[in-house]
């Protein structure tokens, strides 16, 4: 008998062990241990589903306490108060916000702290009694509760406008009905747009002429300078698109080269350059305002585009004059040439245009010498 009450007194006392250790964590875990807490009464207008006794309490992210009860108000069935328990140098303030929030994967509810002023002084129990926050309002209200009053709400608005509303999704639909009834109008005013705007450039292909390198040379070169005017030309051919003739020219891919300036530009560049590949270096590029003591060279741009309903033919077609250091016309001529193009692509089609341009450039520039080195001649 002393031997089984010897071994049921130790049973029982390794019992009560195992059970002190059990409230000896839960007191440091649920409590708060060693830990000097503050508690607070928060009261909540609306219910704080999910929240339980041991749910953490954060101040700004950063947990520092927990729930330590959850009571009701009688007075007001309503009310849900909530006491938490904090460290003691938690900065909790008459302004400090507070709410639920909720987290992890599972949206586990946490009572919220957040901010203050530092100017306003902190809330500190007053002879024992617990002090009470008040929560924002519907603080409590759940995600799923949310989104149903939000719902509500929505279905609301529905309800009282829809009259509106119809009214509204008809004349879409009759503007839809106009859209599909002019789509080919509609394609041809965004083009035009996009034409005005120069947002089409982006997918452009840009093409530049070459200079001319005449063959035979010219006998003669002058020795006095040449100013090479500005080309004239009409609007439609002076731009920076490639002027394409014929009735389906804009249908073409043609339609999308570009020269790098508009042609007046490109080809009083290419023609003083052509001037120097002849072995002349007098000619030079100039405005009408400069022009004061030197002979003048005056073109005319009367065609250069490629024709695509005569098989693809480039054509170029310039008039020329020069002119004295008076004004006085010296010479003129009109340069004109063709070709067809040597393939069906458009790079085919631009490399046809080139070589066009360059036997009406290389052309100009012998006559030029000619007339230039004829009248040194003449001069005493």
């Amino acid at each position: 008998m002393e031997v089984r009450a010897r071994y049921l007194l130790m049973g029982v006392f390794s019992l009560a062990v195992i059970l002190c250790v059990f409230a000896f964590v839960y007191w440091l875990e649920a409590v708060g241990g060693l830990t000097a807490r503050s508690n607070y009464k928060i009261r909540y207008d609306s219910p704080v589903a999910g929240l339980l006794q041991g749910s953490a309490v954060l101040f700004n992210g950063v947990r520092v306490g927990e729930v330590v009860a959850l009571t009701l108000d009688r007075d007001k069935p309503e009310d849900v108060v909530v006491e938490i328990a904090v460290e003691r140098s938690t900065p909790v303030r008459s302004d400090t916000r507070v709410g639920i929030d909720f987290q992890g994967l599972a949206g586990a509810p946490v009572v919220s702290l957040v901010g203050g002023s530092a100017s306003l002084p902190l809330i500190a129990p007053e002879d024992g009694a617990v002090p009470e926050l008040t929560a924002e309002k519907d603080a409590g209200l759940g995600m799923t509760q949310v989104a149903r009053q939000v719902l509500k709400r929505l279905d609301t608005v529905v309800s009282e406008n829809a009259e509106p509303l119809k009214s509204t999704i008809a004349n879409i639909n009759s503007f839809s009905a106009a859209l599909a009834r002019n789509s080919d109008k509609v394609d041809g005013i965004v083009a035009g747009l996009e034409r005005f705007t120069g947002a089409a450039r982006a997918q452009a292909k840009v093409f530049d002429l070459s200079p001319a390198t005449p063959d035979p040379l010219p006998a003669q070169c002058p020795t006095s300078r040449l100013l090479v005017l500005e080309p004239t030309a009409l609007a439609l051919i002076d731009a920076e698109r490639v002027r394409i003739a014929g009735a389906v020219g804009d249908q073409t891919d043609l339609a999308q080269i570009r020269w790098p300036d508009i042609l007046s530009k490109v080809l009083q560049t290419r023609i003083v350059q052509s001037f120097e590949n002849a072995g002349y270096s007098g000619a030079v590029p100039r405005t009408m305002e400069d022009v004061q003591t030197d002979n003048r060279l005056m073109t005319n741009v009367r065609a250069f585009e490629v024709d695509v309903d005569r098989e693809a033919i480039a054509r170029v077609e310039i008039a020329a004059k020069i002119l004295d250091p008076d004004g006085a016309v010296v010479a003129s001529r009109i340069f004109r040439a063709s070709q067809q193009r040597g393939g069906k692509t458009v790079e085919a089609a631009m490399e046809t245009l080139d070589a066009t341009s360059r036997t009406v450039l290389g052309e100009l520039v012998v006559w030029g010498c000619d007339v230039l080195a004829a009248r040194e001649k003449q001069s005493p």
